[in-house]
């Protein structure tokens, strides 16, 4: 298995979804896109990491980010107040051409994340930056969770919150979750020190809690993985005629579902569920 390959590879787009498992992803895809698919192995465990180890040098590429970790503001990776404990020197707006926040602007609250609905809305809005640029990444945020129409979690919204007010040096507190995650959420990850109980229960926090014990955490999970992913490729199978070009669909990521006793992901963990994912070379 070859490693990803994320810049020398041939392509005009290329669709990331976030934290999308090989096997799932080989499962569903060709109900939706025809292509010819490879096993890749990514270069990080996590969002950041794969960030600082992939994007490096001055590449002239449009990114439209879902994920708030790769974001316009200027904020190096280390000094994110949410991000994910890295010591990682890399700031997206020393290396990427420019940077869409969709993050921001395709937001929905009720959900807890950007729809997929909202990048091909971020590609209407900005194809002048797409025509004046060499490649363009359209970064989504599913099939990572908050799950559409699922779950009770919050993670994703306290980050987006905790870095938006980083970025802009406001005080205001950010609403009762932001303010809960930023007294408790820290302290309690460093009580537990990352033992696959705090992972599991984290992933919890995410699913419907009445379907996870009934069903189980795993098998739970997995169904909602691919039925997030299955969203995205619905609104991907539309967007891909409309794009002059080669177009290529990957992940940064996978994630864990206990395997090795690991759940969801996390920098330098470096485990096949995490590691491999998929490289579609769409027809």
């Amino acid at each position: 298995m070859q490693d990803q390959q994320f810049l020398e590879s041939e392509w005009d787009y290329c669709l990331v979804l976030d934290s999308c498992r090989f096997d799932v992803f080989s499962e569903v895809y060709d109900d939706y896109l025809d292509g010819t698919l490879e096993k890749r192995r990514s270069l990080g465990s996590s969002t950041p990491e794969w960030a600082y180890r992939t994007l490096q040098g001055d590449l002239d590429i449009a990114y439209f980010s879902g994920n708030p970790f790769i974001n316009g503001l200027g904020i190096p990776l280390n000094e994110l107040k949410w991000g994910a404990s890295c010591d990682y020197e890399w700031t997206a707006t020393e290396h990427l051409a420019e940077i869409f926040d969709i993050w921001q602007e395709g937001w929905d609250d009720d959900l807890g994340t950007v729809p997929p609905e909202s990048m091909t809305e971020a590609v209407e809005d900005h194809r002048d930056a797409i025509e004046r640029r060499d490649r363009t990444v359209l970064h989504y945020m599913q099939p990572h969770a908050p799950y559409l129409g699922r779950g009770e979690g919050g993670k994703l919204t306290t980050i987006q919150k905790g870095i938006k007010r980083q970025g802009d040096k406001e005080e205001d507190d950010g609403g009762l979750l932001s303010s809960v995650g930023d007294k408790i959420r820290p302290k309690a990850e460093s009580l537990l020190d990352g033992s696959s109980l705090a992972m599991k229960a984290g992933l919890i926090l995410e699913l419907d809690t009445v379907t996870a014990l009934s069903k189980g955490t795993r098998e739970t999970a997995m169904e909602y993985h691919e039925e997030n992913l299955r969203i995205a490729l619905e609104e991907i199978e539309d967007l891909v005629e409309e794009l002059d070009g080669d177009v290529v669909v990957t992940a940064d990521h996978g994630e864990a579902f206990g395997e090795e006793g690991v759940w969801e992901h996390h920098i330098e963990t470096y485990i096949d569920p995490l590691m491999e994912v998929p490289w579609l070379e769409v027809a």
